[in-house]
């Protein structure tokens, strides 16, 4: 595979492709390829030893309400309890069907973005993996089959960096997972052959599998997309799911949305990470300082109306994002509101959209771009959380 990567601008179905890895494919058989070696290091971008995703500025600028702005630095835990595990979604701007092992701007963001926050609470893990590429999506979307991606390849690569992992690091820790979209489909697969009913569930503190769908029947809490794992209902809960797609209030998901749609006799499941973590619809957001690189959403808009110069690579909003979970027939989602006051010092606008090619937006993929940072601070506080409840089981 080419080492060249491919910087793919200002094209909308960079955007709407990123999550079409967590729909659950029919299996296809594994093309003769040669298993990626997990003892060599450069195959992870976060791991004990190089932790290079990992290790990076993660300092947040706080703007408040009427504008103030204070710095929130950030630091690891090298002496945290647990462990987490991390898939990440589709970013691969490689030009071949299957991304290479070779990490690009774009695997090295995304850690940043959706992941690296958890190092204060766990010790990170984030092998890279051949993943299905947005030039493969995108061929597909537009019917173009000269691009036909190994949708074995990328699982089986987790499934040996996992089985690498218990074998020579978790030293019988306790274990996150976490993943969104591909990433989420990939490890609820894990979960299904891999874990459930094995004594290796027992490792599990929480899986949050974000930007995607897992049903359940309705009114219960397990069953469905998994027997054994039920969804988290409380912050102390531990063996148990995160999971949720967002959209906004005012776009909520349309007829053709992918994310959330509810099943026969199932319904997408969505837990509150907000309500875990505080009992609060108040979401803990920490937002990227600069537009998704390669994806199609709107630009960061100026964070204060008051002029503040913020250089920091993450935001923090209090107040400005809520979420509840809603559902009606044909969807169960985690409605996130904007709560707008154009009488203050700050923004009443947050980016994380799809847009299409003419501007306008794509409802139909919610707030995707976005499903992590909207509540990372509440994802990291539920870890701590049920850390400290698998300590003390």
């Amino acid at each position: 595979m080419t080492n060249q990567k491919r910087v793919w601008q200002g094209t909308s179905l960079g955007a709407l492709v990123l999550g079409l890895g967590s729909i659950m494919m029919p299996a296809q058989s594994v093309h003769a390829a040669d298993a990626v070696d997990y003892s060599d290091t450069s195959n992870w971008l976060c791991i004990p030893g190089n932790s290079r995703a990992c290790e990076v500025d993660m300092s947040t600028t706080i703007v408040n309400a009427d504008g103030s702005v204070r710095l929130e630095p950030w630091s690891d835990n090298p002496f945290a309890p647990i462990d987490c595990f991390y898939v990440y979604p589709t970013v691969s701007q490689d030009t071949s069907a299957n991304s290479d092992m070779i990490a690009g701007p774009e695997e090295y963001n995304v850690v940043r973005s959706q992941f690296a926050r958890m190092g204060s609470q766990c010790k990170t893990f984030a092998p890279l993996y051949r993943q299905v590429t947005l030039t493969a999506l995108r061929a597909n979307m537009t019917g173009n089959s000269d691009l036909t991606p190994d949708r074995e390849l990328g699982y089986q690569d987790v499934v040996d960096a996992w089985n690498y992992y218990l074998e020579n690091h978790n030293e019988g820790r306790g274990v996150v997972l976490v993943g969104h979209s591909q990433g989420a489909g990939v490890l609820t697969r894990l979960i299904v052959n891999e874990i459930e009913g094995k004594d290796v569930q027992d490792k599990i503190v929480s899986a949050m599998l974000l930007g995607t769908t897992i049903q359940v029947p309705e009114g219960e809490v397990v069953g469905g997309t998994f027997q054994h794992m039920p969804l988290c209902e409380n912050g102390d809960q531990t063996g148990c799911i995160v999971t949720y797609a967002s959209y906004r209030d005012t776009n909520p998901p349309p007829a053709t949305a992918l994310f959330g749609r509810n099943g026969n006799g199932t319904v997408s499941a969505c837990t509150n990470p907000a309500q875990l973590a505080k009992g609060s619809n108040e979401l803990d957001a920490y937002l990227s300082n600069v537009s998704p690189e390669g994806f199609s959403s709107s630009d960061v808009s100026p964070w204060t109306t008051v002029g503040a110069n913020i250089t920091t690579p993450f935001v923090s909003v209090p107040g400005l994002l809520s979420a509840e979970c809603v559902s009606n027939e044909a969807f169960s989602y985690l409605q996130i509101t904007v709560n707008a006051d154009p009488d203050d010092g700050r923004t009443d606008t947050v980016s994380g959209d799809v847009m299409n090619p003419d501007g306008s937006i794509n409802e139909g993929w919610g707030l995707h771009l976005i499903d992590a940072n909207a509540a990372m601070g509440d994802l990291v506080e539920l870890v701590s959380s049920q850390a400290q409840a698998y300590q003390w089981r």
